[in-house]
């Protein structure tokens, strides 16, 4: 299994619990939390497969993401009450998906013969459309457009990806370190509340 399957399938996993957790926390049934379970592990990768001209898109080439997604959204609705204790479990999931979503996106454009500023916009589109999905059908607004560092975080990720592999650093080193770049990023905000600055009223 490469290096990028892998963490394909533990973004998908990630942001699967992410939309499954949003879902309970918004007091949905279990169809609804498989819903948004599933649209935002897939969504990000679909719409990028689509403006790419990849079709059908990844998920149907290849069901397993979406008995993957399904099957974490079922666990998580399950298990739900145990992961309370975990201090803001939908942020930290979402963290790890992000990371790993980046690499995803940014290299498939890449395989697309994108420039860097194309390659790197796949990349935050498939990290973050899944999760816009998920808030919107939530009813809040989106992570993307809060204060956060959240597409900042995926804009750096990106950007590194792309630099470390047009300076020879083999693609799973290149891929890793990104990915793990934009988990730590995104992380450290969640801890020390960074945010980008908003203009003054």
């Amino acid at each position: 299994m490469s290096v990028l399957y892998t963490l394909d399938l533990v973004g998908t996993g990630a942001f699967a619990a992410s939309g499954a957790v949003a879902g309970i926390r918004r007091k949905m049934d279990l169809f609804g939390v498989m819903v948004l379970g599933l649209v935002t592990a897939i969504g990000g990768g679909t719409l990028r497969d689509l403006l790419l001209g990849d079709n059908p898109p990844f998920c149907f080439k290849n069901e397993v993401y979406l008995y993957l997604a399904l099957g974490v959204s079922l666990l998580t609705f399950a298990l739900y009450r145990h992961m309370t204790a975990m201090h803001q479990p939908l942020l930290y999931f979402d963290a790890i998906g992000l990371g790993t979503f980046v690499v995803i996106g940014t290299e498939k454009a890449l395989h697309f013969d994108l420039g860097l500023l194309g390659a790197v916009i796949m990349g935050v589109i498939t990290a973050t459309a899944g999760g816009v999905i998920r808030d919107v059908l939530a009813n809040q607004i989106p992570l993307i457009l809060r204060k956060e560092i959240y597409a900042s975080a995926c804009l750096a990720g990106g950007t590194l990806l792309v630099l470390l592999i047009q300076n020879g650093l083999p693609r799973p080193m290149a891929l890793l370190i990104a990915a793990a770049t934009v988990i730590a990023l995104r992380l450290l905000a969640i801890r020390f509340n960074w945010a980008l600055p908003r203009a003054l009223d």
